[in-house]
């Protein structure tokens, strides 16, 4: 029998230390957003994550989205990153091999993302 996945994200986080447990569950949420979006049933490159994990932020959120991923402790595009090679650790997502963690890095600022990209 597998790991319940809830179980696996929330020891996941507490053994960190640097994400909250809905950090975890946001990027995967933000992975299922982005392959609708994109109409893709499998992998999806760093970028798009990123670019998804905006909108879905964005749409989820509002106004409040900067500081509700903030809280979590997500601050930049790069600890997007950062979680998703957790999970990859914990053999809850896999890479191509073609993936890196760089693949995040400074995709968007995400403070300005958040605040421009909330239309009142």
């Amino acid at each position: 029998m597998d790991p319940d996945p809830v179980l696996v994200i929330e020891e996941l986080a507490n053994r960190q230390g640097r994400f909250r447990p809905e950090a975890y569950f946001f990027v995967l949420r933000a992975l299922e957003f982005t392959r609708r979006r994109l109409q893709l049933p499998g992998h999806v490159t760093g970028r798009e994550l990123a670019e998804g994990a905006r909108d879905l932020a964005l749409e989820e959120f509002g106004p409040m989205a900067f500081d509700v991923l903030n809280h979590w402790g997500l601050t930049a595009t790069i600890d997007l990153g950062r979680i998703v090679y957790d999970l990859i650790e914990a053999e809850l997502l896999r890479k191509t091999d073609e993936d890196s963690i760089e693949d995040f890095s400074e995709v968007y600022d995400f403070q300005k993302a958040f605040e421009q990209g909330y239309r009142w």
